[in-house]
């Protein structure tokens, strides 16, 4: 299993954690040690598996197709008011992404950074209406000259820090890493009225694998 650069130190941490628990139960409460090694067992796996980062390949490479930029659940589907950075309507598809999901960020068409900030914020619920203005989050806005998408990475409850490697100016590929938020949080996608969505509330989404809208 692949693991994002993002977890390498909390990893060998709970590993040495998890050494020095164990160690220290074997020789005060022997007769317990079993329990011990389960439990910190679970919990380097819940580690692991967060971090985990597996290749994804993009199918078809096609700048009128947008990919899903995390793995996650479609909790959003809306007509929205954009007031950041286009200011007009757009449509708004959200994906909420568990504890349980690949947290890895992917870039869903080619193009160039217009646009970045970061915000600092609250830590509202993933799912709650305001996370969107509201919480700590990020604004990236890709450009192709024919069309633009804004994406917006957005803390939750439990996630505590925001990982982006967008910069304005930069030209970067449709399914290349574009960051990472740990410990569930939610990407809202903004894009033209005219995009025929291909998701539905409630789908399960794959980044770099499920196509969520097709540009005109």
């Amino acid at each position: 299993m692949r693991f994002h650069k993002e977890g390498k130190w909390i990893i060998l941490t709970t590993v040495i954690i998890i050494a020095i628990i164990n160690y220290l139960c074997y020789i005060s409460f022997p007769a317990w040690i079993w329990l011990s090694v389960i439990v910190t067992a679970s919990l380097l796996v819940f580690v692991l598996q967060f971090f985990r980062n597996p290749v994804r390949t993009i199918d078809e490479i096609n700048n009128q197709l947008i990919y899903a930029p995390a793995d996650g659940k479609v909790v959003v589907i809306e007509k929205t008011n954009e007031s950041e950075y286009f200011k007009d309507e757009r449509i708004q598809v959200s994906i909420f992404m568990s504890p349980l999901n690949v947290h890895v960020n992917r870039i869903p068409f080619s193009g160039k950074i217009d646009y970045y900030k970061y915000h600092p914020g609250k830590y509202l619920v993933a799912w709650h209406p305001k996370s969107s203005t509201e919480n700590e989050r990020t604004t990236t806005v890709l450009s192709n000259g024919n069309s633009a998408v804004l994406i917006r990475q957005i803390a939750g409850a439990l996630a505590r820090r925001i990982i982006c490697y967008m910069t304005k100016g930069l030209n970067v590929q449709q399914g290349q890493d574009m960051g990472f938020i740990r410990f569930g949080s939610r990407v809202d996608v903004f894009l033209p009225l005219d995009a025929d969505i291909q998701v539905e509330i409630g789908d399960v989404t794959k980044g770099n694998k499920t196509i969520i809208a097709k540009l005109s």
